[in-house]
């Protein structure tokens, strides 16, 4: 048994570190595919057909591969997954794509993947591998609509400051393969779609905007979306909302009816087993919540107020103690700066922390990507105000300018993991040390 620390051993960078990294690896797909895979026998006569689109998407069809008990002549299938997060597999096609806007490959992927559960049979199973990013690298468009036409709305929504849950139904409504439409077009084949979630709440419709699932929302809620957060679309898009052309795949639809779907890994599972570390360390953890939202810079201020209370008060937790919490914020991007939901968070909580001498932080996206940057976020430390103003660095203006990145990178405080494989969504954790025995 690995002894216990005592908290005042602890190293809170080091700490921080180490959660953000256990969070990570909880969610490997080479932890969670091989419990749910099908036996060999239930196929009979039939083929194993792997599908699926996400960044965690090829280290999932890997995991198939590596686990698959049954004849190699049954297995095949077509994957698509973000660039630089390929991994070999043997007889499941592996493509790369752009995220988070799309580009050529990702249509001719979606083309492909929908051919190819084409005319199958009711002995064949179709697996499919969902993650968090599959909406951008399946975009496919309906009838009328174009590559420029997907690309210009993942732009406009990015910026729109609209919820994960309201910018995926904008995309289900415009897609030939997301809201149910990929299972329905599998029919009579089975359907088995296993999901390592990204999303507040892990709805199944919301992780990939839903390929394999019914979509009960309509194409009248996609243009109250961008009516409430006055998005400008282009002509023909508005036109398929408004026609109703964009309808989605609806609960009862009988194609689908025998789909089933399995979460396999969450933001909630990611948070426990970063809490089981600290607590190894000898520090309480305490999880707020798994699925918070709102603009990132209004969440620094709400998480800011609770650790000063832990700190100051001994209110709600006693100190020694971390605050975690997942979920998804968001960024309405007004300035000059690249954006980065975590690291506007973390800048936000700073300059409300006013260099608090017994609270540091972490903020990460476990894809190892904030925003569109190939940073997955930054630490935060007691001494981050007082090193940015010293550098000429004015964290008010860098916030206002949704500058997180600059900031954080001037300081030698970014996270970068390079491609992590999997995606469960934003990871955050304050820390709060004890009060000076002094």
């Amino acid at each position: 048994m690995t002894p216990t620390r005592k908290p005042e051993q602890v190293q809170p960078r080091e700490l921080l570190s180490r959660l953000f990294a256990t969070a990570i690896a909880s969610a490997q797909p080479s932890r969670c595919i091989p419990a749910h895979l099908p036996e060999p026998s239930s196929l009979g006569r039939g083929r194993l057909i792997v599908i699926g689109a996400g960044k965690a998407s090829a280290a999932m069809a890997r995991a198939v591969e590596d686990h698959w008990t049954g004849s190699p002549s049954q297995l095949g299938g077509l994957v698509v997954t973000r660039y630089g997060y390929g991994v070999p597999c043997r007889r499941i096609e592996i493509v790369e794509a752009a995220h988070p806007v799309p580009d050529e490959a990702g249509l001719a992927a979606a083309d492909r993947m929908l051919d190819m559960v084409q005319g199958l049979s009711a002995d064949d199973l179709v697996l499919c591998l969902i993650s968090g990013g599959g909406s951008s690298l399946l975009p496919l468009p309906l009838p009328g609509l174009t590559l420029e036409h997907k690309q210009a709305v993942n732009r406009a929504l990015l910026k729109s400051g609209a919820t994960i849950s309201e910018m995926n139904c904008v995309r289900r409504h415009l897609s030939a393969i997301k809201g149910g439409r990929l299972a329905a077009a599998c029919h009579p084949a089975r359907v088995l779609t296993l999901l390592i979630s990204d999303v507040p709440g892990d709805d199944p419709m919301d992780i990939a905007s839903g390929p394999t699932v019914p979509d009960p929302t309509t194409c009248a809620d996609a243009r109250a979306i961008v009516r409430r957060h006055g998005i400008e679309l282009p002509a023909e898009v508005m036109a398929v909302l408004d026609s109703g052309r964009g309808e989605s795949v609806k609960p009862g639809d009988a194609r689908i009816a025998g789909a089933q779907t399995r979460m396999i890994a969450t933001p909630q599972m990611a948070l426990d087993a970063a809490a089981a570390v600290a607590r190894s360390a000898g520090v309480a953890a305490h999880v707020l919540g798994d699925a918070i939202e709102g603009e990132a810079r209004d969440v620094g201020k709400v998480l800011a107020a609770m650790a000063r209370q832990v700190a100051d008060r001994g209110q709600p937790f006693a100190a020694p103690c971390v605050l975690l919490s997942g979920g998804e914020t968001t960024v309405t991007v007004t300035g000059r700066g690249r954006g980065g939901r975590n690291v506007e968070f973390l800048l936000s909580l700073g300059i409300a922390l006013d260099g608090h001498p017994r609270i540091h932080a972490l903020a990460g996206d476990t894809d190892g990507v904030d925003g569109q940057e190939e940073i997955a976020g930054a630490l935060l430390g007691p001494d981050t105000l007082a090193r940015a103003w010293a550098a000429g660095i004015k964290p008010r203006d860098s916030l206002a300018d949704n500058d997180g990145h600059g900031f954080f990178e001037a300081l030698g405080d970014s996270v970068i993991t390079g491609p992590t494989l999997t995606n469960v969504n934003d990871f955050r954790a304050i820390y709060i040390a004890a009060p000076s025995k002094e």
